[in-house]
């Protein structure tokens, strides 16, 4: 496995269509291998999300199981005339690391969904459709729910009582909501894709390595294709 970490260069004009649009930061993504890539949960796949600084700065990370080339991708939204235009690293010795107890903070941007009954007329009562969560509360709920198959438990801060969110509880920070909105093209036609993602950034303890393992080679939750999914740890105290 790889991780590689790309700096954008916003003042390019295809780097803010790249930026605008993610099924196109997708394929711009996938483009940086030869052959077509795994795409499944059953199997360690290709990753990415976009971080934005303070400052504006943006960054792209990448996981995969192969070493990618973004040649391309310096050319349409980089710094041609500059070298490293990107730094990849092997992630094996990494994910190998991993330790039961072990503290990380984390960084995690994820499309919270659960399923509701549909309300058209002489729809299948059976049938549900995927809502995303628009409240801190409930992404929160569905982060914890995931956790323990994950692999991790966030770290709780205690039983206080004067705390009056269950965000409180978690040494846990949900931010940057995002409603996406674009078109999406394939078999002849053209389809809208909406998300809301929502980006989470924490303290976590590893509780099952296998389990963290996967799920940062194969990412957590909907919308993997989209920006979402992609989970990263650094140590405790710097910046993920």
């Amino acid at each position: 496995m790889f991780i590689t970490r790309f700096r954008v260069n916003r003042a390019r004009l295809s780097s803010r269509k790249l930026l605008a649009e993610p099924q196109r930061l997708h394929v711009a993504v996938l483009q940086g291998f030869p052959d077509a890539e795994p795409t499944s949960d059953d199997g360690p796949r290709v990753l990415w999300r976009l971080d934005r600084g303070a400052k504006g700065e943006v960054t792209l990370y990448v996981v995969s199981p192969r070493r990618p080339d973004y040649t391309h991708l310096v050319e349409e939204a980089g710094w041609p005339t500059l070298e490293n235009g990107w730094e990849t690293r092997d992630y094996t010795p990494f994910l190998d690391g991993l330790r039961e107890g072990d503290t990380w903070a984390f960084r995690l941007t994820a499309n919270p969904v659960h399923h509701v009954r549909t309300d058209r007329p002489n729809a299948d009562p059976e049938r549900t459709k995927p809502t995303a969560h628009r409240t801190p509360r409930h992404q929160t709920r569905w982060l914890i729910e995931r956790e323990e198959r994950a692999g991790f438990r966030v770290v709780r801060r205690g039983s206080d009582a004067a705390r009056v969110t269950e965000a409180d509880m978690f040494d846990l920070m949900v931010h940057n909501q995002q409603r996406l909105d674009f078109s999406k093209n394939g078999g002849g036609s053209t389809k809208r894709v909406r998300l809301t993602t929502v980006t989470f950034d924490g303290r976590l303890e590893v509780t099952d390595p296998d389990a963290l393992r996967r799920t940062l080679t194969r990412g957590l939750g909907r919308a993997k294709a989209y920006g979402c999914g992609l989970m990263t740890l650094a140590p405790v105290g710097t910046a993920t």
